[in-house]
């Protein structure tokens, strides 16, 4: 399978990141159908343009006419929706998603799949701290990175139709790893993050933050306006690799409150150079 004007592609759920992908695809040349939530939504990317087709129930005909279905939906909804609907997709069809965790999911689908049907894991690096397909933005893509996850059960062709899907959408960097490579990675770099968001948002009752808050909070902060039923799945999917990582953290910020309480001032001017290197190196995308 070739990615051409002709492919059908489908969105089951046309949320933030499902309408993000219609409105890249759809800039792409792509004719994009799609399986939303609710009726409004269809109507509103119809209206402004970016979506083809779509209906607000696991429609028959729109599902049986994708040749690429991308889940955008929660792991256990992403889960019920193969147990229930399966049967609909077209022989032949790829299946890929957006979902931010792997192991918990990855090996049971594609048990669970019927054999002539492929699924093909991805994780879009990208976000907005609103919600809704009124939210979404392609642009969002530009600076992010795309990450396929495939497993041995994967076909070299499934695994660069993903990769071209990434690259059609514009995303800035489109790389792969494995279902346990990526939840370590995803547990330091995304959900950590959050993790320690939401407490700097909750470790104090501080009033009226805005009025004297800076633009360091602000930045440490952006991601703490979360959607949390959400992330709390995801945590719980990836806890062992979280915690983990969360431990690793906890001990490191020991450590620099041990050099302050002890006024080591050579320690921490270590740890700042430190930190100040691996930025720069973030930055210049090493």
């Amino acid at each position: 399978m070739n990615i051409t004007e002709n492919t059908h592609i489908l969105i089951v759920g046309l949320g933030l990141l499902g309408g993000s992908y219609a409105r890249a695809l759809t800039r792409a040349g792509l004719k994009v159908d799609a399986i939303a939530h609710k009726q409004e939504d269809v109507d509103f990317a119809k209206a402004e343009g970016f979506l083809n087709e779509g209906a607000a129930f696991p429609d028959p005909e729109l599902i049986g006419r994708a040749d690429i279905v991308v889940f955008a939906l929660y792991p256990h909804v992403f889960r019920t929706w193969i147990e229930q609907h399966q049967q609909l997709l077209k022989p032949g069809a790829l299946l890929t998603d957006v979902t931010g965790v792997k192991r918990c999911i990855v090996y049971d689908l594609q048990e669970m799949l019927r054999p002539d049907v492929e699924y093909i894991p991805a994780h879009p690096m990208a976000g907005r701290e609103v919600l809704g397909v009124k939210n979404s933005d392609d642009r969002i893509f530009r600076v992010a990175n795309y990450i396929v996850v495939p497993t041995e059960k994967n076909t070299p062709e499934a695994i660069e139709i993903c990769k071209e899907l990434g690259r059609l959408m514009g995303f800035a960097r489109v790389s792969q790893l494995t279902p346990e490579a990526h939840d370590e990675m995803i547990a330091f770099v995304s959900q950590l993050t959050h993790c320690i968001a939401i407490s700097l948002m909750t470790c104090t009752d501080s009033d009226h933050l805005g009025s004297y808050t800076g633009d360091s909070f602000r930045d440490l902060t952006r991601i703490a306006r979360i959607n949390e039923e959400l992330w709390t799945e995801l945590f719980l999917d990836n806890i062992d690799a979280l915690i983990h990582q969360m431990d690793l953290f906890a001990a490191e910020f020991g450590r620099l409150r041990w050099m302050l309480a002890s006024r080591d001032v050579d320690g921490i001017k270590d740890m700042m150079r430190k930190s100040t290197e691996r930025r720069i190196a973030l930055d210049e995308g090493r």
